[in-house]
């Protein structure tokens, strides 16, 4: 509620608009055009920011489920599964553009490398989550296997996280903490931090307006119940 008061949902969302606007200015008009890839290389800003996005989802969705556990918080499980759910559309992003992206870059639209794949199982282990959530209906059973799963799937976060590291793949070096190789020019750095703070805040916009609607539907059951008692 303290932060309802101070920081609206209406404020969020002007903000997060404006800074989508400043972000789609950087990537098509302020950051030069790479000397290999040219245009084509504008998909990685939206790439890389879904990427990081969407494993930073499951971190959520990890730290909700443990709290959960520990102190059988409703709000900890509404965290999680919001985390989930806003997760699984930005890791849709990344399997989407990350073709898009490939194809020009590699000349085929998909392969079978360790990056590629782990991301791939994070994507199902999102449907997963999802799938126990929408079909186990026992309240209370389904919140402590859901906080399982999440906590399960964290590992497979790390491996996909890890892989570029641990193994060679034809995927490019991480941008952050990556290899000889994998730095940008200034303007493109900008460009990449502004992007990913785009979708962060996106990101956030869309779980507190998840968890508000979580918190609108138990109250109207509990409604629901009490005039039917």
């Amino acid at each position: 509620m303290v932060l309802k008061k101070i920081f609206p949902p209406s404020v969020h969302l002007v903000i997060t608009l404006a800074w989508f606007v400043v972000a789609l200015y950087m990537i098509f008009l302020y950051a030069p055009q790479e000397a290999s890839m040219r245009e084509v290389q504008r998909i990685f800003y939206v790439h890389f920011s879904s990427a990081c996005t969407a494993l930073l989802a499951y971190f959520f969705v990890f730290l909700g489920s443990m709290s959960y556990l520990w102190k059988r918080s409703r709000r900890a499980d509404d965290f999680a599964c919001a985390s989930a759910e806003v997760g699984f559309i930005y890791c849709c992003c990344v399997l989407v553009t990350g073709p898009l992206w490939a194809k020009p870059a590699w000349g085929i639209w998909w392969t079978w490398d360790a990056r590629l794949t782990s991301t791939f199982i994070l994507w199902l282990l999102y449907i997963a989550y999802l799938m126990l959530r929408s079909y186990v209906t026992n309240p209370g059973r389904v919140e402590v296997l859901s906080a399982v799963v999440g906590i399960l799937g964290f590992v497979n976060a790390i491996i996909d996280y890890m892989a570029i590291r641990w193994w060679r793949t034809q995927h490019p070096q991480p941008v952050l903490g990556g290899g000889a190789g994998s730095g940008l020019e200034p303007r493109m750095w900008w460009t990449v931090f502004v992007t990913w703070g785009a979708f962060l805040c996106l990101f956030f916009y869309l779980v507190r307006q998840r968890m508000a609607l979580a918190q609108s539907h138990r109250e109207l059951v509990e409604l629901r119940r009490e005039l039917t008692s």
